[in-house]
């Protein structure tokens, strides 16, 4: 039976830490035929003061001989990893405890980064805080549609951009946290990159979602 809506009888706050909320939403499907399933629950974790969706920065520049596209991998400490991620309860055994994963710069969007203008202004800022990349919000070009990585649990959705770099790099700042502590930035050509997803040496999807979109645009 088609179901035309979701009806909301009710929702709870289960759990707030510093960014994080778990909330639990009360709900029933509303059909075609105006009646209504049977009672259900789905639990979902947001940001409540820190911005739903983010920013995902590509970071590309040409060769010296203009020959080869290169793109800029970032590791970066990943806590959730470590400690979330139970040996006893996983389908496949890790190959090794994780500390440092392979990423693009990436930033959260907060409330006042309204419109693709703000999204261009957080991926200026993301760059200069990650990979100390200068950048102007006229470099910054959208790579198609959002996307969102985990629909079953988060609201959050990435906003898929990139720019060319056509200066030196100067040392990243970070944002402050320990947690940006001892991150390595990597070039290497986009192929090699797109092998390294294959591999399953990079193994973050927003990041292979958006070296293929890249590839593409670049191709054409």
């Amino acid at each position: 039976m088609l179901v035309t809506d979701y009806q909301l009888d009710g929702e709870e706050e289960l759990g707030r830490g510093h960014f994080l909320r778990l909330r639990r939403v009360h709900l029933r499907n509303r059909y075609e035929d105006g009646s209504l399933s049977a009672p259900y629950f789905c639990e979902l974790v947001d940001r409540p003061h820190h911005g739903t969706d983010a920013v995902v920065v590509g970071l590309w520049r040409r060769s010296a001989d203009s020959q080869t596209v290169e793109v800029l991998l970032r590791q970066g400490l990943r806590p959730a990893l470590r400690f979330g991620r139970d040996p006893a309860r996983v389908a496949v055994a890790d190959k090794a405890p994780y500390l440092l994963l392979y990423e693009v710069v990436a930033g959260i969007l907060e409330d006042e980064d309204h419109g693709i203008e703000g999204i261009k202004r957080r991926a200026v800022a993301e760059a200069w805080e990650e990979a100390g990349v200068r950048l102007e919000e006229a470099d910054i070009e959208p790579l198609g549609e959002r996307v969102f990585p985990t629909p079953g649990m988060a609201p959050e959705a990435f906003f898929l951009v990139c720019a060319e770099v056509r200066k030196e790099p100067e040392t990243p700042m970070g944002d402050g946290s320990p947690m940006e502590h001892g991150a390595k930035l990597r070039w290497l050509p986009i192929e090699d990159a797109l092998r390294l997803c294959d591999s399953g040496e990079v193994e973050d999807a927003k990041t292979e979602i958006l070296l293929h979109r890249l590839q593409r645009r670049l191709n054409t």
